[in-house]
């Protein structure tokens, strides 16, 4: 019989201890899984970053708590919390106000810590500001605007040129087209309240059956 798993939410397990009352902080982009930077919170820059929904850590060189991007306006607005199974770190899901990282990229680690499959979620997001706002002059937002029916043939069109690009063209062509593909399904799944997030879980759930 294995014990209970420890619940990854459940903060009242951090020990504070084994740090000198400094834990560290990974933090990770909310919607591509990014490791955007590493800092160190204490129970103060915890609370801190629960009350005000701002990333905050506790600044070792400064020697006091320091709200990332409270100069430069790079914020870290919180998502989640998690802990991990010994209780001595917490990993901060984040969305990004601006590149994190103070040379200008969007993580400390360098670009290639981006998932390869990231961008995709930051695109779902993007399209679902898109239904929601409207903004004038907006590609997206003409669709939106000529509804489903005129999404869907935009899809079906898409399809179909996609289709011939995998057999009569070349790599450059068919990836051109299936990015315009991926992308009006995406929107044609935003107009009926879905999302790509919602494909993936069929997805998982398909492969998990298997």
């Amino acid at each position: 019989m294995t014990d209970m798993l420890p619940d990854p939410t459940d903060l009242s397990r951090l020990d504070w201890t084994k740090g000198d009352g400094l834990l560290p902080a990974i933090v990770q982009h909310a919607l591509t899984g990014e490791v955007l930077m590493l800092g160190y919170m204490n129970a103060a820059a915890l609370e801190t970053t629960q009350r005000t929904g701002y990333v905050t850590f506790f600044s070792r060189s400064k020697q006091r708590l320091w709200t990332k991007g409270e100069s430069s306006g790079h914020v870290l607005a919180l998502r989640s919390l998690r802990v991990d199974c010994d209780g001595d770190t917490l990993l901060v899901g984040a969305l990004p106000h601006g590149p994190t990282c103070h040379t200008g990229t969007s993580s400390c680690f360098g670009a290639s810590v981006r998932p390869a499959l990231g961008f995709l979620a930051e695109l779902d997001a993007l399209v679902a500001r898109r239904h929601a706002e409207r903004p004038e002059g907006s590609y997206t937002t003409r669709l939106f605007e000529g509804g489903v029916r005129r999404i869907a043939q935009k899809v079906g069109e898409e399809g179909v040129e996609t289709a011939l690009a995998g057999v009569v063209q070349g790599d450059e062509e068919l990836l051109g087209e299936a990015a315009d593909l991926m992308f009006h399904l995406t929107v044609l799944l935003r107009e009926r309240g879905l999302s790509l997030a919602a494909v993936t879980d069929v997805l998982a759930a398909r492969h998990a059956a298997k």
